[in-house]
């Protein structure tokens, strides 16, 4: 309950607060895992009698406490700059948004309707979790405060900068009040042309202001991480808009950069101005806030007109990060009257080194690569990418990792610094002699930094194991056949016989459960073929595993064994007059294209239908209900010894039915509370008007509270039926979906859903006449519903306390709580808490006003006090 004073002061217009805040944000350092230490910036009014020693944080955990001032700066141009700081440990990983908020706003702000009795908050938004690691807010170095030129172009930067690394965006967004809420009539400033921010440098652009005044903005500051937004800062911020005859500076282009740690940058950066008004070059950003070797800026030349810096940096292993650092450069002149700014940025990308003399030995199943350590010390370990076939990869001098574009794939990685060998034995599925391999090293740093890669190395299998080339299904039923082939083992000349081949079958496509299913013993290696019958193709497919081996007595060893190869094996899926084959197989050879054939109905003979390249297929057009069945035959090739193979395959036969599983479309749903019916109103859009034709029915889902999800309380029986009326047993608020189910039983995925809230009905009068006569006796609220209890105290002018009540039917007599005799006829101000139930459970609404106790003289009363 508010200050009973307070309120007679807001109830009579006087307004302690006015003429107050004028711009800030809020920024978060994280101390440990769920601990913050919170830093509000808020730049105030120095003439106001307002002065803030200490603002209230609401958390967004459902906790409030105080932060303190601990530095107050005079600035010019009546500015206070305030900081606040407070500590909060939060209660586990989540998402907090949090908020402060001071009465009131500066006057005046021409974008801001009746500034001055807004009020002014700015929010923060954190999220905490210890799977994504540390997480501090991006850091402001420039002030929300800002001085332009009417009829001239106004660039404005936050000269924000990340120290997780984590990459920014921006946006503009509206200017909040009470409880971090959009003020309803805030409106963009106008502008000749365009008012805009950069969502990736930063840069605001007012281009251009058309009337002179004081006006606010809000800035989204939003970090992102591996593709997440895990932040975001909504500074608001102020403008003042002069009129002038000065022209502003103009900064030379300014170039980027992405260097290697330990790069040495050195170079100059020059203003002119064409009213030949000196200028005051100044840059922020994150290489000046380095703790080892910041970045220096320093002044060289000066001269009416014409300013000259120079910027430099010595980077080093500390400086490197994913993102780019932006560096915000300002130019100021020194015009009498007001200086006009240029601002531009430039950007920095530092890059650790790539790690160096990679080499691969390769045996006749894996390849084993070494390098050297990283010239970083801050890399914990390496992450290694392959590829097939060489592409030359040289990566730009932006690019630190393997982008996606190359065609690499991660295939595994090292923890630890010194750890710099790695043995590829394929990454769940084995290498495939005669395929050329190509690999590329990348350094990584404990907060996900990447190096540049490696130099591309590319290597094969030592060859001299039997190769696979045919698993293919060559007939079916009633005993199914396969038929395995490989290429004969080369580069054994050196090795006399016997030799002994032993071949391995697994009901699976990856060879999970390889048993041995025969050998043979051959001297000349010529026997590359087996025939595999009876088996059950319709069931599973089957894979294979040849092994070799030297069989001569008391000098048996195995020479190797090659990859898995799998039969073909379609998968059918029915839907809606059509069924999708999926091809499915685990080979070591490339495959090309695929035929499709599907088996006549009238001559029972397999016709093809199509070719395709990928391992989907859809035949469409069919009728629902229908057997259809179904053989692949892929053709592929593989590289062997230096010989390429043509490779043909069939798969097994198998056959489906078309059947409609496809679900509509969901409805698009609205609700409509009839507050003096109490019940609401669903109405609901026919998908069978714009998406399907078959939709028979609806089911409707109902929760009383927003965070409980929805259960079914109903449904229609006809498509045409797109209304319902509930009529909730105790609360119209609530929350509801809607889905639409089709003639196949498929059902539709939910509606978007759509809460209403109770109606706010507690209305109190502003007068009544306690004088017995039978009429208006009684000061009570009109009408209301779903009101469980209220906090009601009423008080005379001199802020005594005359009544007060918990019950929603107030029913005050006009008589003193203590006395039972009627007050003074006169206006009596109230302070309720007013407790309802709502969409997000019991929620307090705090009603503050006055009413006016009338009484005629002669009623048969108590003497009036």
């Amino acid at each position: 309950m508010k200050n009973f004073f307070i309120i007679l002061l807001l109830l009579s217009g006087i307004t302690a607060h006015a003429t107050h805040n004028r711009a800030g944000e809020i920024t978060l350092i994280q101390l440990d895992d769920f601990t913050y230490q919170i830093e509000i910036a808020t730049f105030t009014y120095t003439l106001s009698a307002a002065d803030r020693n200490e603002l209230d944080v609401q958390w967004g955990d459902n906790t409030i406490s105080v932060a303190k001032r601990y530095q107050k700066t005079t600035l010019p141009n009546y500015y206070y700059h305030n900081k606040y700081t407070a500590i909060h440990t939060f209660p586990g990983p989540g998402t907090y948004t949090i908020v402060v908020q001071d009465p009131n706003r500066n006057l005046g702000v021409e974008n801001i309707p009746n500034s001055v009795n807004v009020i002014f908050s700015i929010s923060t938004t954190i999220a905490i979790n210890p799977s994504i690691g540390p997480n501090n807010t991006p850091v402001l170095l420039n002030p929300p405060i800002d001085r332009a030129a009417l009829g001239r172009i106004f660039i404005h930067n936050p000269a924000a900068y990340d120290p997780d690394g984590d990459s920014l965006s921006y946006d503009l967004t509206i200017c909040t009040e009470e409880d971090g809420k959009p003020i309803e009539d805030y409106e963009f400033p106008a502008s000749s042309d365009t008012l805009f921010i950069d969502p990736t440098s930063g840069d605001l652009t007012w281009n251009t202001p058309v009337d002179t005044g004081i006006y606010n903005i809000a800035i989204k500051i939003s970090e992102w991480r591996n593709g997440i937004r895990i932040g975001a800062i909504n500074r608001d911020m102020q403008i003042e808009v002069y009129r002038t005859d000065n022209n502003p500076p103009v900064n030379m282009p300014l170039p980027d950069f992405c260097v290697e740690a330990g790069t040495f940058i050195d170079f100059e950066i020059i203003s002119l101005d064409e009213d030949s008004d000196f200028i005051v070059q100044s840059a922020k950003g994150g290489p000046f806030e380095q703790v080892v070797s910041p970045a220096s800026f320093e002044e060289i030349s000066s001269e009416a007109g014409r300013c000259v810096s120079r910027f430099t940096w010595l980077t080093n292993c500390e400086h490197a990060q994913n993102q780019p650092y932006s560096i915000i450069v300002k130019a100021e002149d020194q015009f009498t009257n007001l200086n006009l700014v240029d601002i531009d940025n430039f950007t920095i990308k530092v890059i650790s080194p790539a790690p160096e003399n990679l080499q691969t030995n390769p045996t006749s199943t894996t390849i084993r690569l070494s390098w050297n350590t990283c010239q970083c010390t801050q890399t914990v370990g390496y992450r290694i990418f392959r590829r097939e076939k060489s592409i030359g990869f040289i990566p730009d001098s932006c690019v630190n990792g393997v982008p996606p574009y190359t065609g690499y794939v991660e295939i595994g990685n090292t923890s630890g610094y010194t750890d710099t060998t790695f043995e590829d034995m394929g990454s769940g599925t084995s290498l495939t002699l005669g395929n050329e391999y190509c690999y590329l090293v990348v350094g990584v740093y404990e907060d996900g930094t990447l190096s540049y890669a490696s130099e591309e190395i590319c290597d094969v299998l030592i060859p001299g194991t039997p190769a696979v080339i045919n698993a293919s299904v060559t007939s079916v039923g009633p005993a199914d056949t396969v038929f395995l082939a490989w290429a004969k083992p080369a580069e054994l000349d050196t090795l006399p016989g016997p030799f002994e081949y032993i071949i391995y079958r697994s009901d699976d496509l990856m060879g999970i459960n390889l048993v041995e299913i025969y050998s043979f013993i051959t001297t000349d290696l010529n026997d590359t073929t087996y025939i595999d019958s009876p088996l059950n193709t319709e069931i599973f497919p089957y894979s294979y595993l040849v092994e070799l081996y030297h069989d001569e007595p008391f000098n048996r060893f195995r020479i190797g064994k090659q990859e898995i190869a799998s039969t073909i094996y379609l998968d059918l899926v029915p839907d809606d007059n059509r069924l999708g084959i999926n091809i499915m197989k685990n080979v070591p050879w490339i495959n090309d294209q695929y035929v499709i054939y599907r088996q006549n109905h009238n001559t029972l003979k397999f016709d093809s239908i199509g070719i395709t390249t990928e391992e989907v297929y859809i035949d469409s057009g069919l009728v629902n209900g229908t057997t259809y069945c179904y053989q692949v035959r892929s053709i592929g090739h593989r590289p062997v010894s230096g010989k390429e193979y043509r490779i043909e395959n069939f798969s097994h036969v198998n056959c489906g039915m078309p059947v409609d599983r496809t679900p509509p479309c969901p409805p698009d749903l609205n609700v409509n509370s009839w507050c003096d019916s109490l019940y609401n109103e669903l109405i609901w859009t026919n998908p069978n008007n714009y998406c399907v034709d078959d939709v028979v029915k609806y089911r409707i889902y109902y929760s009383p509270a927003l965070d409980n999800p929805p259960g079914l309380i109903d449904s229609t029986m006809s498509a045409t039926d797109t209304t319902f009326l509930h009529f909730p047993p105790s609360s119209l608020a609530g929350c509801y979906r809607v889905t639409a189910v089709d003639s196949f039983n498929n059902e539709s995925d939910f509606s978007e859903l759509v809460c209403v809230d109770n109606c706010i009905d507690y209305v109190l009068p502003n007068v009544f006449t306690p004088n017995g006569d039978g009429i208006n006796d009684y000061w009570k609220p009109g009408p209301y519903s779903f009101v469980e209890r209220v906090d009601m105290k009423v008080y005379n002018r001199w802020g005594g306390l005359v009544f007060q009540t918990e019950d929603p039917d107030i029913n005050w007599n006009g008589r003193f709580r203590n006395t039972n005799k009627l007050v003074t006829p006169g206006v009596y101000y109230y302070i309720a808490d007013v407790y309802e139930n709502r969409l997000t459970g019991l929620e307090v609404r705090n009603l503050v006003g006055f009413v006016y106790v009338l009484t005629e003289k002669g009623a048969k009363n108590p003497p009036i006090e």
